[in-house]
């Protein structure tokens, strides 16, 4: 790892970086909120990918992580991470066959929202001996993936505890539908009634006789009203320990804590700045990244450049010059790149593999 000691400044361009002081900072905020709502953390780790920061996480107090695919479960795994959450259907005999001979590895639990899928799960734990935890996904207003709320939930929770080779461990939902209005009394509103109707089913559920151990929900966007909802049991927020623009624009007060390091490579007129930082770099479709050091009316992505737009005619920043940049959204960001640096007060403390990365199926 040559660049371990090197300042920030030193590191060949593009390169996306951390920084560590803020990073955990953000993390002891995150886990100190849930522990004081009295939920446990499950961190996502769709957007972090970086077995390092996870366990980061751990020492803080999170239970496990939720991963959005299998193979990312399966390095969470490999890294020595025992209790996850898929929160994600795994579905095809390739995908099953894996979620089942996992278990021998770690606790991977996965969502579920068909009987097909309950039974092919099932046949795959048979199959070599083992039980394969399952949450019920509850569609709670998201229109994606799910069970709808209430007898339906219940008829499939009930056919899960009437399998053998798999057990029902609880309930999920994604209440990510509030973050399409800005309005916070509307937000709020709008998780009140998605995990009302979770928790409804949940006690619907236990009703019946059903062991709804686990009722997990509450992204980085929804965290602040979610974990203080009497009734859910963990909370998968994991991106908001990043607080980039997405993240601020949802309202996580956060710090920023992930960067792209760019490079100037051309000045043609006073108020442009070309840099290295392309949509290979930084994802397009989401907010552009935007300068820390200077300010900008503009950011376009083309494929290999960033083109900027200065707020003021300046002769600075110079072509060779580096600056940083915090991304529009981390999660469509940390994946483009094979390794993240983390930086201590200006120096490279830590050279990271993005392990998660690729990770699709």
């Amino acid at each position: 790892m040559t660049e371990i000691g090197l300042r920030k400044e030193e590191l060949d361009t593009p390169a996306l970086w951390v920084d560590l002081d803020r990073l955990e900072r953000n993390i002891a905020a995150v886990a100190g909120e849930l522990a004081a709502a009295g939920v446990a953390w499950r961190p996502h780790t769709k957007g972090i990918k970086v077995p390092a920061i996870v366990h980061k996480m751990l020492a803080a107090g999170a239970i496990g992580v939720t991963c959005a695919k299998l193979s990312e479960a399966e390095v969470m795994a490999a890294a020595g991470i025992r209790d996850i959450l898929v929160a994600n259907q795994v579905v095809g005999p390739q995908k099953v066959t894996r979620l089942a001979a996992i278990q021998r590895a770690a606790d991977v639990k996965a969502a579920v929202d068909s009987v097909e899928n309950v039974e092919e799960i099932a046949a795959a734990a048979r199959a070599v001996g083992v039980e394969v935890g399952l949450l019920v996904e509850v569609d709670s207003g998201m229109n994606r993936a799910g069970v709808q709320p209430g007898a339906a939930t219940l008829a499939l929770a009930e056919r899960i505890m009437a399998t053998d080779g798999v057990s029902l461990r609880g309930l999920m939902t994604w209440e990510g539908h509030a973050l399409a209005t800005s309005n916070e009394e509307e937000k709020e509103a709008c998780i009140r009634r998605s995990i009302g109707l979770l928790l409804e089913t949940a006690a619907l559920c236990r009703a019946a006789g059903l062991p709804i151990d686990i009722v997990s929900g509450g992204g980085s966007g929804t965290y602040r009203v979610t974990a203080h909802i009497s009734g859910m049991t963990e909370v998968q927020a994991g991106g908001a320990i990043f607080c980039d623009q997405s993240y601020q624009s949802w309202g996580v007060d956060l710090e920023p804590a992930l960067f792209l390091h760019a490079r100037v490579t051309s000045r043609p007129t006073p108020t442009r700045v070309i840099c290295d930082t392309g949509f290979k770099t930084a994802t397009r479709g989401f907010l552009p990244p935007q300068p820390v050091q200077f300010a900008a009316s503009n950011v376009v992505l083309s494929a290999e450049h960033g083109i900027i737009t200065l707020a003021e005619p300046s002769a600075t920043p110079r072509v060779g010059e580096t600056f940083d940049l915090v991304p529009g959204y981390g999660d469509a960001t940390v994946f483009l790149h094979d390794t993240l640096y983390g930086v201590r007060r200006g120096r490279v403390e830590s050279v990271w593999a993005v392990a998660g990365r690729g990770k699709l199926r």
